[in-house]
């Protein structure tokens, strides 16, 4: 039988939620802008609004189950088109897209839903996309000790499009290459032949 290996992951500490401040303050802030909350559809906003983004900023506790690599496995590990939201610190506005997330592995592999999780971990804060990439890959690194780590992001950002240049339908691409990924031009044409992304130069 397999042995399995299980790191708990939690939020990073942060201050206790407090539902009831954020409340008042998400009325304020609507009643600043000139934004009537008497009617029946807008009475329950200020409270929709804490709670939204209380959940959009408290990602799930998980389990980083890692099982050892007894068959030698040395060829790429590659989770695709993983659905993924966060929020712009700059406007607290969504941005929502995909992650590629591979690694090749050492002498541990990894139970594959975690690689969405890992994603999910990172998002689950107000973030900036290249912060994020570099994170998830840093993470990986770190606790799987793989030979290399691959991550790219693809989001269409709505403080991008929906305000200011309003740049509907772009997408900002991030990527994060680590170890032989890195290094070793082959992995590298690999790995993003098999994200479907093509950086420049490529």
């Amino acid at each position: 039988m397999h042995s399995r290996s299980a790191l708990h992951v939690v939020h990073e500490p942060t201050d206790v939620v407090d539902l009831d401040a954020a409340e008042r303050a998400a009325g304020d802030f609507l009643k600043a802008l000139g934004i009537p909350l008497t009617s029946e559809s807008l009475r329950g906003t200020p409270a929709r609004m804490a709670r939204a983004y209380a959940e959009l900023f408290t990602p799930r506790e998980f389990d980083l189950t890692t099982f050892p690599n007894d068959e030698g496995y040395d060829e790429l590990v590659l989770a695709r088109s993983i659905p993924m939201r966060s929020v712009c610190e700059h406007h607290l506005l969504p941005f929502v897209g995909v992650a590629h997330v591979g690694y090749l592995p050492g002498e541990r592999i990894l139970g594959l839903s975690k690689l969405a999780r890992i994603v999910e971990h990172f998002a689950c804060r107000p973030q900036v996309q290249e912060r994020l990439t570099k994170q998830v890959a840093d993470w990986l690194c770190e606790h799987l000790n793989p030979k290399g780590v691959g991550v790219v992001v693809e989001a269409e950002h709505s403080c991008m499009t929906l305000r200011g240049v309003q740049a509907v339908g772009s997408s900002t691409v991030t990527s994060t290459l680590l170890g032989t990924l890195r290094a070793d031009a082959r992995s590298r044409q690999e790995f993003f032949a098999l994200t479907g992304v093509h950086p420049k130069g490529s």
